[in-house]
């Protein structure tokens, strides 16, 4: 829960500026960072307590549950981080009076919502322990990659045609960059979430025959997504 109010309060605090860089963002920055810290001392006790429990005389089924844990923790706390990396983005942008193009802001913005979508499916998954929802995570993993790469192509030619600023473009690239690893620790957790619901599964076999099933739910899902965040033209 605190990995996730961290995010949410990252892509409302580049919401705020992006509408106005003017805005004062410094109590929003300071909780981010607070929340960041928490996160971080709560994954260091709870990696220490089950590394001290995979320790024990465990059944194969805990042992197993323990070890995924470990990596579901881990990618929590990267999410923190990740939170931070986007509050710190924001505050350069309201420093130095940086702006976006019109263009830019709208696909950032839509870039966000994905990211915000993501984010609550994965932890719907995780909190209810629920392998149906968590493999609605993955085609949307992946539309996330393909706007990522589409918001780079289209900076590249604002560049060109001298719309946009060389620095302000340095900061997007961070965000874009950040906004995406948030999206891959949420396929990472979905894909924990599936493999603990079924322990004899390969997920990466699992995820790589899926793709390649044009009748797959993945290809629904996926074509529904690429739809709902398509990108104005």
């Amino acid at each position: 829960e605190l990995a996730h109010a961290s995010v949410d309060m990252a892509l409302s605090v580049l919401n705020k500026i992006e509408d106005d860089n003017t805005a004062d963002i410094s109590v929003d920055a300071s909780v981010i960072k607070n929340t960041e810290d928490e996160t971080d001392m709560f994954e260091d006790t709870l990696g220490s307590y089950l590394v001290k429990l995979s320790g024990m005389d465990l059944s194969d089924h805990d042992s197993q549950i323990v070890s995924k844990m470990l990596h579901v923790i881990n990618d929590m706390e990267r999410l923190g981080d990740h939170a931070l990396s986007l509050s710190k983005a924001a505050q350069e942008i309201s420093e130095k009076k940086m702006s976006f193009t019109p263009d830019a802001a709208s696909e950032l913005k839509n870039l966000a919502n994905a990211i915000d979508e993501i984010m609550e499916i994965t932890f719907n998954a995780y909190l209810n322990n629920d392998p149906q929802i968590a493999g609605d995570v993955e085609p949307l993993e992946q539309v996330i990659d393909s706007l990522k790469e589409a918001l780079r192509v289209s900076h590249i030619m604002r560049l060109q045609r001298g719309e946009c600023t060389i620095e302000a473009g340095f900061v997007l690239n961070d965000i874009l960059t950040d906004l995406e690893r948030v999206s891959d620790h949420c396929s990472n957790v979905a894909g924990l979430v599936l493999e603990m619901a079924h322990s004899e599964m390969d997920i990466h076999k699992y995820l790589k025959k899926i793709k390649k099933d044009p009748d797959s739910k993945f290809s629904e899902l996926y074509e529904s997504y690429s739809q709902k965040y398509t990108l104005e033209r």
